[in-house]
């Protein structure tokens, strides 16, 4: 019997497979978490699957309204916090790492799938200290520090960037970053008047209140660009009406929402996308192909966001602007790629040379020859 045939006999024999995504916080750990559970479900119908994160992350509505299962961990992050909160996060681990302990113990997982974010962390360690086979999903250019302190320990890493392997030597492998299916279908577009462009802000999960003071402060010289702009913003739940004030003021035709979902059909909308440089974010803008301007977050840990943002800008793919820059500049780049449709075109082609939509399945078949390992 032959390598395949060997392979193929021990997965037909493997049922009952139960696997634990773990980690979120943030729609960029949550999202590809999301799509990995879904490939799965579709390569393996009959799988268990239950997420877990923290009860104040985005997992707790994104993941159900996914339909999945989510339990909770008491967990706290480190990096960029204040003393106190950093004393109260040290606080946690014990209890970070028994109730890791009890879900590994109850769920009897055959493989956990650590997505980043601080909640990752003591399940991955868990399941790797009582042998579960681990993986973890690295998409930024430059692993986060839960990452980068659990890679000696996993049997395997999914990264999005040739250049991060080096993080995890011969574990690693280059899958891109898996997007949800929504964002692999054309959507049906969405008519833009002649006279108009299409502009898409975008905040992340938690809107950005940088961009959205920028956005107002610039709103009157948005007005005058031409073609006139028609403008999406998704602002985070605390500045939704004064950016849609601003909007009304300078006569914009503007949507103003707290969040989008699905955002999807809002960027198959779009012509333009104003957004930060997260690598989730950024995988979706490859898999529809937009222009975009990007504006990496200046607190991300370890400067990841200017990272990604580079390596997209060296390959044509966007434009980077610095949040420093934003209140003076952003008009005037918003206005330039506005006026200019054949540059548009070129970048989109090149922010699509970054799609990988076949992440996902890569990373399930990985995932899975792993666990028959």
């Amino acid at each position: 019997m032959g390598q395949t045939d060997q392979w193929d006999a021990r997965m037909s024999k493997m049922v009952d497979l139960s696997v634990v995504i773990a980690g979120g916080g943030t729609g960029g750990h949550v999202f590809p978490g999301i799509a990995v559970g879904r490939e799965l479900l579709r390569q393996r119908p009959e799988a268990s699957v239950v997420f877990v994160g923290t009860s104040r992350g985005l997992e707790a509505k994104a993941v159900p309204r996914a339909g999945f299962k989510v339990e909770f961990i008491r967990s706290s992050g480190f990096k960029g916090r204040t003393w106190l909160e950093t004393v109260y996060a040290a606080m946690l681990l014990p209890l970070s790492a028994w109730d890791a302990w009890r879900v590994v113990s109850r769920c009897k997982p055959d493989l956990v799938v650590g997505v980043g974010g601080y909640s990752s962390g003591p399940l991955v360690l868990v399941a790797a200290l009582r042998g579960v086979p681990t993986m973890l999903l690295e998409q930024n250019a430059v692993p986060g520090l839960t990452n980068r302190l659990l890679a000696p320990l996993v049997r395997s890493a999914a990264v999005s960037f040739e250049s991060t392997l080096i993080f995890f030597g011969r574990k690693g492998f280059v899958s891109g970053n898996p997007v949800r299916p929504e964002f692999l279908d054309p959507m049906v577009q969405t008519d833009t008047p002649s006279d108009s462009c299409r502009l898409l802000v975008v905040g992340g999960s938690q809107g950005a209140q940088k961009i959205n003071e920028a956005m107002m402060s610039a709103a009157p010289a948005l007005a005058a660009i031409r073609p006139r702009l028609i403008i999406t913003h998704q602002a985070g739940p605390r500045d939704v009406d004064p950016v849609q004030e601003a909007y009304d003021t300078a006569g914009i035709e503007a949507r103003v929402t707290s969040f989008l979902e699905p955002i999807a059909p809002e960027m198959y909308a779009s012509e333009i996308v104003l957004c930060r440089a997260g690598a989730t974010t950024l995988a979706e803008l490859a898999a529809v192909g937009r222009a975009s301007i990007l504006v990496p977050l200046a607190t991300a840990t370890d400067d990841h966001q200017r990272r990604n943002a580079e390596v997209i800008a060296d390959a044509g793919g966007a434009e980077v602007l610095l949040q420093d820059d934003l209140p003076t500049t952003v008009a005037q780049r918003v206005g330039a790629l506005v006026a200019d449709p054949s540059r548009r075109t070129l970048m989109a082609k090149a922010m699509q040379g970054f799609a990988r939509p076949e992440a996902a399945q890569v990373i399930i078949e990985r995932a899975l020859r792993l666990v028959a390992s």
